[in-house]
């Protein structure tokens, strides 16, 4: 059994939204020509779902600015402008992206006191999402990731799929990613291959 992660592909992170991650938006294309003919048997996405105080934001820090570095729950965090909040038209996922073929979504970031980059878990690694277990009770056997961005939620989400998910093959797709920084980027992908994760290109998929 395979499964398709989309990681975040939001209205928020792309052009126009408020926390854009360059050509972002660009994913939406390839994204959908995987879910109708990559051959997944389960299709499953992410989606940040934070409330509107949440403490990454930097408006939740009197006198810091989104991009600073700062602390939450005790370690370093960058601070973001306010982004994808519950219910807002930023949350929801890209107009384009064909939602009607995901089996199951997972919202993470509703806790205030601690981000969320990674599908499965939250960032100080304490509180674990129901992704996993889900897919294990699916069966699966291989998992592609993808969506948006791969130098934060994209690389957190594939390197716990890695502990999370043992016995599982786990891949990145790399053009139906964007990143944040260039250089983020490489760094990502360099740490996702040496915790045993492939690193493909869809064209890849689709002959397969």
């Amino acid at each position: 059994m395979k499964a398709l992660l989309l990681v975040d592909i939001q209205n928020g992170f792309c052009p126009g939204g408020n926390l854009p991650v360059p050509d972002g938006d660009e994913v939406v294309a390839v994204v959908n020509r995987l879910i109708e003919e990559g051959g997944y048997d389960v299709i499953v996405a992410s989606q940040d779902w934070h409330p509107a105080n949440h403490g990454s934001f930097a408006s939740q820090h009197p006198g810091r600015r989104p991009f600073e570095m700062g602390k939450l729950c005790g370690q370093p965090q960058m601070l973001w402008p306010d982004h994808c909040v519950q219910g807002t038209p930023d949350a929801e996922f890209h107009a384009d992206l064909n939602t009607g073929e995901i089996d199951y979504i997972q919202q993470k970031g509703e806790n205030p006191a601690i981000d969320s980059y990674s599908a499965f878990r939250d960032n100080d690694k304490a509180a674990v999402t129901a992704l996993a277990g889900y897919l294990r009770a699916q069966g699966i056997k291989e998992l592609d990731v993808c969506g948006l961005a791969t130098d934060y939620c994209v690389k957190f989400s594939a390197l716990d799929a890695v502990d999370m998910l043992p016995g599982v093959q786990i891949c990145f797709i790399e053009d139906a990613s964007r990143g944040i920084e260039p250089e983020g980027v490489r760094a990502a992908i360099d740490e996702m291959r040496a915790k045993g994760v492939g690193v493909v290109r869809s064209e890849q998929i689709f002959k397969d």
